[in-house]
């Protein structure tokens, strides 16, 4: 009799009724320690949290009363970074001014004793101008090159300049020039204007190594299309220089070119009376970037920086 509830319960000294209640109770509750004591510490567990859990993890019931906290499993999330396509290029410079050379088209000299603007005569704006529209159709030939220049400004952040007009000229795959060299021709000019991500698209040929000068584009940019269809206030004059393998492959072609394997064999961009003296960054940004092939024609591309 040393479990001290029953001691403290005996002492208050109560009538037979009394203690009959009062030995019912010792008796259940030693039926119920004795069962305690078999089921072990583990029954208490169970009974006190066995149904519910938490944000640190479930109980698990181990032999022996021992608790064990098992983890809730931890959901991995793979997050997919997306890169967005940037609005301008990273790195820029602004290109060099260079000549317009003698047949620009552009009102700033004469042809045949006249003053030669093509850009006053409608349908200047096009994209394709592999032919000519004033007084003939003459396709030029040639291999075909779609070129696609964007315009970004180098005093911002090399942003797309929108908006702007850029014309676009070449000599034909003998190396003569419409409107001059080729008189009553007018192809391979064109003006085209800038769209919202600094950039415009021409389809023309792969132009030709001549006497003295390196295979290139000329180009001259004005601030808008008003502009250039007045033929005035270019903001840049310059030119773009064209690949040594890609000359290399087009020029193979003797049949479609017919002097230009030979010519271009005798020419170096350092001894080129336009690029020669430019810095290799210049050339770098001068120099358009190919894709493509002979058969079926090649696409390019090309940064034009401008200081704005």
């Amino acid at each position: 009799m040393n479990d001290p509830h029953m001691i403290e319960e005996a002492e208050h000294g109560h009538g037979l009724a009394e203690d009959l209640v009062l030995m019912h109770r010792l008796a259940d509750r030693r039926r119920a320690l004795k069962w305690f004591a078999g089921v072990g510490t583990a029954a208490l567990v169970t009974g006190c949290g066995g149904s519910s859990s938490d944000s640190s993890g479930t109980v698990s019931v181990v032999s022996g009363g021992t608790t064990t906290a098992t983890p809730t499993p931890t959901t991995t999330t793979t997050t997919t970074t997306t890169t967005a396509t940037p609005t301008s290029t990273a790195t820029c410079i602004a290109d060099p001014t260079e000549t317009a050379g003698p047949y620009p088209g552009d009102g700033t000299n004469t042809a045949s004793g006249s003053t030669s603007n093509i850009l006053t005569i409608s349908r200047i704006v096009r994209s394709d101008i592999r032919k000519s529209f004033i007084s003939t159709t003459t396709d030029a030939g040639g291999v075909l090159v779609t070129v696609t220049l964007t315009l970004v400004n180098v005093n911002a952040a090399c942003a797309p300049l929108s908006g702007y007009a850029v014309y676009l000229w070449h000599a034909d795959r003998y190396g003569h020039y419409s409107l001059y060299t080729a008189a009553a021709e007018s192809y391979l000019r064109g003006v085209q204007v800038t769209d919202a991500n600094g950039q415009v698209t021409f389809t023309t040929y792969f132009p030709p190594a001549y006497d003295g000068r390196w295979p290139h584009y000329h180009f001259e940019v004005f601030s808008s299309l008003s502009n250039a269809l007045s033929g005035k206030y270019s903001i840049l004059t310059s030119q773009l220089c064209m690949p040594a393998a890609i000359c290399n492959t087009v020029f193979a072609d003797t049949t479609t070119y017919p002097s230009a394997k030979g010519i271009f064999a005798g020419l170096s961009l350092s001894t080129d009376n336009v690029f020669g003296d430019n810095t290799a960054a210049q050339l770098a940004q001068q120099t358009p970037t190919f894709t493509g092939s002979v058969a079926s024609g090649y696409t390019a591309t090309a940064l034009i920086g401008i200081a704005r």
